[in-house]
């Protein structure tokens, strides 16, 4: 956390307030419900103390338990307790901002909503500069979405249907997403509001419009959080270890008039392998499969680690992890079946083609869009690639000078 100098200096002193109030109707005991691993209030508390801009980050509770919680897994977050009647369904955001601005001297609040745990520290520290740059006086947090909006009386809100603009030139309109606010001190004592004077809309990617209000959105936003983490997890992989059967083929058995069996490969899961090599992950096969075919495949991809017959899988990818100097959770798996499961449950990223078996889908971090044979091994492998040139400028983010 990078402290800022105090009121009255040049340099803005900002804090980070995370409202979470006890009692939730919609979601029960939202605020600190278990998603994507963790308190969903932790994401964004994550996010505050990444940003490297706030001199403190706060949290407003009424709740013994969400501040345990919070000092469990954000211990350096501060607790301001809440009293009584700023914890009730009509309470304010804008009477939660004025308490805490009597408990804290601040020149610019940022106040963050736990319930859209997508925001990054990324977007907190450029929403920041860009109001300070621009001498704004609060900013309001959204989304473009690119269509026509009517009153129900039959009024257009955001185009002339006389004139109706072709899609591509149609810049639509922002719609607000509740991510985070900021607000300048003054303009909190004096409007009593959170938004008001010279205003910035920052717009976020479209992902941050769902927000964790009702039941129906949890698995949606868990889905997408998944994803965001890919990149911390699987930019330390240093082994892609693939099944052949169902995920570099099809599943199917071809079998010509006399008798000889044949595997439909493609083409694009074997670029998406050479990519991967080149970019210094080893690529390795264990098939329960005791194939020529496989073996010729293997021997033409240039894997020289090419395992086949093996019932028993997690032995090998044991041993070829050790072989390598790597632990477990630096490995990635793809797999369809069953047999690829005790696999699949001990590897840093599991992932599996989009027709696997479904205790297969269940159990993985990364599910493709694509079938095996038909793209999924490219798919994973481009995932791979990215999340590993990515990692060194992740969370890559300066404090204001």
């Amino acid at each position: 956390m990078s402290l800022q100098p105090p009121l009255g200096s040049q340099v803005p002193r900002a804090i980070a307030l995370v409202p979470l109030r006890g009692g939730s109707k919609g979601i029960p005991g939202k605020n600190i419900k278990p998603i994507a691993g963790r308190p969903l209030c932790a994401w964004v508390l994550e996010a505050a103390h990444a940003a490297g801009i706030f001199a403190e980050v706060v949290v407003s509770t009424d709740s013994e338990e969400i501040a345990s919680v919070v000092a469990q897994h954000s211990p350096d977050t501060r607790i301001l307790r809440r009293p009584a009647e700023l914890a009730t369904d009509t309470a304010s955001t804008e009477a939660v901002m004025l308490h805490a601005a009597d408990h804290f001297e601040f020149s610019h609040l940022a106040t963050i909503q736990a319930t859209s745990p997508l925001t990054t520290g990324k977007d907190l520290a450029n929403a920041f500069r860009r109001m300070v740059d621009g001498n704004y006086d609060s900013v309001v947090t959204g989304v473009r979405v690119r269509r026509f909006f009517w009153t129900s009386d039959g009024t257009p809100l955001n185009y002339n249907p006389a004139n109706r603009p072709m899609r591509q030139q149609f810049r639509g309109t922002v719609m607000e997403n509740g991510a985070f606010y900021y607000t300048r001190r003054e303009l909190l004592l004096s409007e009593r509001c959170r938004l008001g004077g010279k205003i910035l809309v920052f717009e976020m990617p479209p992902e941050t419009a769902v927000e964790l209000d009702e039941p129906e959105d949890w698995a949606k936003v868990e889905s997408l959080l998944r994803r965001k983490i890919l990149p911390a997890r699987i930019g330390r992989v240093g082994l892609l270890v693939v099944d052949v059967d169902g995920t570099l083929t099809d599943a199917g058995m071809y079998w010509s008039a006399q008798g000889d069996t044949l595997k439909k490969f493609n083409t694009r899961d074997a670029m998406g392998l050479e990519r991967v090599r080149r970019s210094g992950i080893e690529v390795a096969i264990i098939t329960s499969e005791k194939s020529p075919i496989v073996a010729a495949r293997a021997r033409k991809l240039g894997i020289t680690r090419c395992h086949l017959g093996i019932r028993e899988k997690l032995p090998v990818l044991e041993s070829l992890a050790a072989e390598l100097g790597l632990s477990l959770e630096e490995v990635a798996y793809i797999g369809d079946d069953l047999n690829d499961l005790p696999c699949l449950e001990r590897v840093g990223f599991g992932a599996c083609p989009a027709d696997a078996v479904s205790d297969v889908r269940a159990t993985v971090d990364y599910v493709s869009t694509f079938p095996g044979g038909a793209g999924a091994v490219r798919d994973v492998c481009d995932t791979l690639i990215e999340a590993r040139e990515n990692r060194v400028e992740r969370m890559n983010i300066r404090a204001l000078p």
